[in-house]
């Protein structure tokens, strides 16, 4: 299965559509049904867009999990509970909804990034700060990603 990969740089429009870029409405089209569900990260100020198929597959993980656990009822209320279902229009745009866009602090300027199965929407200056690479120990990242075998 072709993986999202890539950054992208776009802006809001005043009705809070966003474009899916090029190579992610291609992968779309050709591996997904035209379904897509976006919703808030579990752990970070974005916001995730997964197609049908991977939203699926993370809701049956998720239906297997004791509901009783803190850490899934926080994954159930921040993600499955802001979820919302949608499609692209002929243009490939989406509405962000204002309630999703107020979560993660996206105002107009934004970057689009494949995540695998998954793309995230940023608030441009929030991923800025975040990614910064001198703000990241680069020898604790090399040990890190070591430990993976990466």
């Amino acid at each position: 299965m072709p993986a999202f990969s890539g950054k992208h740089y776009f802006t809001v429009d005043l009705k809070g559509r966003i474009i899916i870029p090029a190579p992610f409405r291609e992968i779309i089209s050709s591996n997904y049904s035209t379904k897509l569900y976006i919703t808030n990260h579990s752990s970070e100020k974005c916001l995730c867009i997964y197609p049908l198929e991977e939203w699926n597959k993370l809701l049956e993980q998720v239906r297997t999990k004791p509901r009783s656990d803190k850490y899934i009822k926080y994954l159930m209320q921040r993600v499955i509970g802001s979820a919302v279902e949608m499609e692209m229009d002929k243009q490939g745009r989406i509405l962000i909804p204002a309630s999703l866009r107020e979560d993660s602090k996206i105002n107009t300027n934004i970057v689009i990034v494949g995540q695998l199965e998954r793309i995230e929407l940023w608030d441009r200056d929030e991923y800025d700060v975040l990614f910064e690479p001198s703000n990241m120990d680069k020898e604790d990242l090399e040990r890190g990603l070591a430990v993976h075998g990466l």
